[in-house]
């Protein structure tokens, strides 16, 4: 049975105008090839509501799993809630259970939950909430869709509440071998290897030391029997020295 795919929605004029630097991609690929989840898509969207409704109403069709990345604070051009509830048709409004996660901490810090903090409880009608267990503001579930926050610590903590109700696949396995040849040497036996092992992954990426050049060839795959034949052949074809 093949895994079930995911997407991740990344939201942000911040991230697009290079401003800030996307660490949470990387993070949420490696939980899910952990889990045996393929994340087989990134998109990052500006702060535009058409922008981010499109991408959602066509990630969420076209794959098992769907994560967010940002726009769930407290300013006002924190607008993903407001897009999902939009995308899934339904209303929004503040939920006496996030709100009362709010009051609680921010009570405990001596502060006032005014109404830009309110904000962060707006939640979308029929919506789960995610635990967040850093800055108590949660995040949300709905449909296969998981808005999480931008904040890096804070999605951590979101995704490590949301997988373990995620149904994943076989682990996917992985090995390198490094080889001192140009890819233009070695293309030809390695499409020929892939081929044969079609049901397993192939990546070359290169690199250049010292005037040399080389590849660091990657085989992926979920039976863990059928890497290491194919790395012994990779071995094979392309001794050291």
């Amino acid at each position: 049975m093949p895994s079930p795919t995911a997407a991740m929605l990344v939201i942000g004029d911040e991230i697009l105008s290079g401003r800030t630097r996307d660490a949470n991609m990387h993070f949420l690929a490696g939980e899910f090839t952990r889990h045996g989840i393929d994340l087989t898509e990134v998109r990052i969207v500006s702060d535009k509501p058409e922008a981010i409704v499109s991408a959602l109403n066509a990630l969420r069709a076209g794959h098992d799993y769907v994560v967010t990345s940002g726009g769930i604070g407290p300013t006002h051009d924190d607008i993903t809630a407001d897009c999902v509830a939009q995308a899934f048709g339904v209303g929004i409004d503040v939920r006496d259970d996030a709100r009362a996660l709010l009051q609680a901490h921010y009570d405990r810090q001596g502060a006032e939950l005014n109404a830009a903090r309110l904000r962060m409880a707006r939640i979308p009608d029929g919506a789960r909430l995610i635990d967040n267990p850093v800055s108590v503001a949660p995040g949300f579930s709905i449909g296969n869709v998981h808005v999480m926050a931008g904040v890096p610590a804070v999605f951590q903590a979101m995704v490590a509440s949301v997988l373990p109700t995620l149904t994943g696949g076989a682990p996917l396995l992985s090995q390198t071998l490094r080889i001192q040849r140009g890819e233009g040497d070695i293309a030809g036996p390695l499409a020929a290897l892939a081929q044969e092992f079609d049901d397993l992954q192939f990546g070359s990426y290169p690199y250049q030391k010292d005037g040399v050049y080389g590849a660091n060839v990657v085989v992926r795959g979920t039976d863990g029997a059928r890497v290491d034949a194919a790395m012994t052949r990779l071995a094979a074809l392309f001794p050291p020295g």
